[in-house]
């Protein structure tokens, strides 16, 4: 199963329709890209993602790390930064977003580095 879908750089995996998969912030990125605005390269986890840790007695599905350890390389190939590289650091925002809209209720963690990596 697909768990990251990537955007960035002109292109993106999602679309806007695939709302209720990718979430409002999500959907909305991958749209933006795909038409050519420029939208810094990311990916988004679904929210099956969430989906299956509930069901799974908050387990992460077995395939999710190397997914993302893939799409975590994709934006640093494409910003030509690497994650938790001290001369060339990428930084990353983890942005929270749900199948409905929740202004205002959900956090933004700015600029991560590995450091705080999970």
């Amino acid at each position: 199963m697909t768990w990251v879908y990537n955007f960035g750089s002109g292109n993106a995996d999602g679309r806007a329709e695939m709302k209720n998969l990718l979430g409002g912030k999500g959907a909305n990125l991958a749209e933006m890209a795909s038409i050519g605005l420029p939208v810094p390269p990311g990916f988004t986890l679904t929210t099956e993602v969430c989906t299956y840790y509930y069901q799974n007695d908050c387990q992460y599905p077995a395939d999710l790390k190397e997914q993302v350890k893939k799409a975590l390389a994709l934006v640093e190939t494409r910003t030509g930064r690497k994650f938790g590289d001290a001369a060339n650091p990428l930084l990353v925002s983890v942005r929270s977003g749900a199948r409905a809209s929740m202004p205002g209720m959900m956090d933004t963690v700015a600029r991560l580095s590995q450091e705080f990596w999970a």
